[in-house]
């Protein structure tokens, strides 16, 4: 290796080592639910080096990349043997999604990526693209990852935007081997499906999204919930809609779990999110609800309107305007070995999200925190009446009236 070429290498490599040392702030304003902070967690910057350089000086002379990664987000999230891992949805500029381990000793800041991505068996049909992973300790013993697994619609050759969804699961105990289930089975396309931590009568339980199309929700009502026997036989025959879209809402055209819910005193705390039209385009935000301990499909408390949206340059990126979550941690106990323990309100809530399709964030909170916010937060009374109440009611209990 020439000394100029040596150089530039080692040049490199302490730029990047910057990148992943570098200490998180926390922003010194917010609004009282969450803080957030000033740097994303993970980018596409944040890949290793050696996914994307030949440091042979034979075979790459002028140093380029070989491999250009695009984007890193939308990432599932789990506590695991003391640390907090990110299974990131990795896309390189070919377009491909692929799945990524990145684990950090706090959470907040140094998140590194591990040597190599993950190698997903394929199902008995192929999927030409996979991302979104929902990651659940079950208490079954295993730890499962439910993503979507879109594949080109060949009943109409002629359009290669055409596609189709359906949720993959596979699972793992130690997130580098991984074994494959067949797809889940439904009626609808199922873009976005989360496994529940516990087993509901006896079964495995599903959050849903049924849809029409692969973008389109068409005549699907929301956020579904399924019952199933078998999770190596994986097939959803009955569908209800525990949290439902509106007209003139966050969640018009469509909305979808997030991660899976967190166990709390008060019940499970659900994040989710939610799609309305706009003239940019549709635009993704935040939302929480939560459901009865003793019946996980009975809503207890639904906040109105947005949790979290994308503020300053997070609104830039490959999709704009878009806020998305499929994974959080709450502190206290290590997930995988309890998925649906319950948390005290005094644990730390780190929620991941991404923006644009394009970087991974965190805000954090508490569960009580959390729990309040949920409790406490003015329902959605649909109309522009109903807000005006909401908003004088507040005002006059600040004046004591």
């Amino acid at each position: 290796m020439s000394a100029e070429f040596e150089k530039k290498a080692k040049a490199l490599r302490e730029h990047h080592e910057q990148l992943l040392t570098r200490t998180n702030i926390k922003k010194e304003w917010g609004n009282g639910i969450y803080d957030r902070y000033e740097y994303p967690v993970v980018t596409a910057e944040h890949t290793p080096l050696e996914w994307r350089y030949d440091f042979c000086e034979e075979s790459n002379p002028y140093l380029m990349q070989r491999i250009m990664m695009n984007a890193a987000f939308n990432s599932g999230a789990i506590k695991w043997q003391g640390k907090y891992l990110l299974v990131v949805r990795t896309e390189g500029a070919d377009r491909k999604s692929f799945f990524a381990v990145a684990e950090s000793p706090n959470g907040i800041d140094n998140f590194r990526f591990w040597d190599e991505p993950i190698t997903m068996p394929e199902d008995v049909i192929p999927a030409t693209n996979v991302y979104d992973m929902r990651i659940t300790a079950h208490e079954d013993g295993w730890i499962y990852g439910v993503f979507c697994a879109e594949r080109h619609d060949d009943s109409m050759p002629g359009d290669l935007s055409a596609a189709t969804a359906t949720a993959g699961i596979a699972r793992t105990k130690d997130f580098k081997t991984w074994y494959r289930l067949p797809d889940l089975k439904s009626k609808s396309q199922q873009r976005n499906v989360v496994l529940h931590p516990e087993f509901v009568d006896g079964k495995y339980a599903f959050y849903t999204r049924p849809q029409d199309g692969f973008i389109d929700a068409g005549s699907g009502g929301g956020i579904g919930w399924a019952l199933v026997d078998d999770i190596e036989h994986a097939e959803i025959k009955e569908e209800k809609i525990i949290s439902a879209r509106h007209y003139h809402t966050i969640m018009e055209v469509k909305n979808g779990e997030g991660p899976h819910p967190i166990k709390t005193p008060k019940g499970w705390l659900h994040l989710a999110h939610g799609v309305r039209g706009c003239a940019s385009g549709l635009r993704y935000v935040l939302y929480m609800y939560m459901t009865s301990l003793e019946d996980p499909t009975k809503v207890i408390a639904q906040p109105g309107g947005y949790f979290l949206v994308p503020e300053g340059g997070e609104y830039v990126g490959d999709v704009m305007n878009v806020t998305f979550a499929n994974g959080w941690i709450a502190d206290g106990c290590d997930d995988a070995a309890n998925g649906g323990a319950m948390h005290s309100m005094d644990d730390k809530v780190y929620i991941y999200y991404a923006s644009s399709d394009t970087r991974m964030h965190v805000a954090t909170s508490t569960v009580a925190r959390l729990v309040d916010y949920c409790f406490n937060t003015p329902e959605d009374g649909f109309t522009t009446a109903a807000s005006v109440e909401a908003i004088k009611k507040l005002v006059a209990k600040n004046k004591g009236r």
